[in-house]
């Protein structure tokens, strides 16, 4: 735990590909990947899935549906892996056709996944989405410990949704009295945040996701995951080898 003298900091990792450069030990990492793995995380886990297993290759997550009976949901640039349950849209959870109540899901996806696995070093690994913001919040200021936002951009490049959920994050733990002036990718995400702010849905139209999705013909998951605190006490967290409602 940190002196009270010491106030608590916030930081940011725009790419897991430069999660070498931050000292996980000790901090709260916020894996975020809005469009759309933490997003369908949260939705699995409120349609009462029991906890969700993230792969790194899709042959792990074939091997847990195959070995245990999970629910599999994969996907590679955006589209739907071949041979699984369900892809990386919120939407599978929601729909009915698949049950979903009571299963475990494995699930891996090209971007959300990876950038888990590779910050478990951390003290506690939460995922955030902007359903589930103020879950994220309450969890990190109970814990009284740094944050590191890593945000799982696109193939290890920046991304805007994740830097934006980021911005929008330090400004709710600025307003609790956490420090992010200490970093300059904070700062960068939360004057980002409060410029888009205002119509930020709109403002993220124009982002190379939102693009890859409308070419998908998956705008309504755009839609959906945009929306803020539908999931205000839904934290999924990191528990030995899944994810779990904390």
């Amino acid at each position: 735990m940190h002196s009270k003298q010491f106030l608590l900091k916030v930081d940011i990792c725009f790419s897991p590909d430069l999660l070498s450069l931050y000292d996980l030990q000790g901090r709260v990492a916020v894996i975020v990947d809005v469009l759309r793995a933490t997003s369908t995380i949260v939705t699995a886990l409120a349609a009462g899935v029991t906890e969700v297993f993230p792969t790194a290759t899709l042959e792990e997550c074939a091997a847990l549906g195959r070995e245990h009976g999970y629910i599999t949901a994969a996907e590679r640039d955006g589209i739907a892996a071949a041979g699984f349950d369900l892809g990386n849209s919120p939407f599978g959870f929601l729909d009915g056709k698949l049950p979903v109540r009571g299963r475990a899901l494995a699930i891996s996806t090209t971007n959300g996944t990876l950038a888990l696995r590779r910050s478990l070093a951390a003290e506690a690994v939460v995922c955030g989405a902007f359903l589930n913001l103020k879950a994220v919040v309450d969890f990190a200021v109970a814990q009284q410990r740094d944050v590191l936002v890593v945000c799982a951009g696109w193939k290890g490049q920046f991304c805007l949704e994740d830097s934006l959920f980021g911005g929008a994050l330090a400004e709710r733990l600025a307003a609790q009295g956490f420090d992010i002036t200490a970093s300059d990718a904070a700062l960068a995400a939360l004057h980002l945040w409060q410029h888009a702010k205002p119509t930020w849905p709109h403002y993220l139209l124009q982002s190379a996701a939102v693009r890859r999705l409308n070419a998908l013909e998956a705008h309504d998951d755009f839609t959906y995951c945009m929306q803020i605190d539908t999931h205000p006490d839904l934290l999924p967290l990191w528990q030995t080898d899944s994810l779990v409602r904390g």
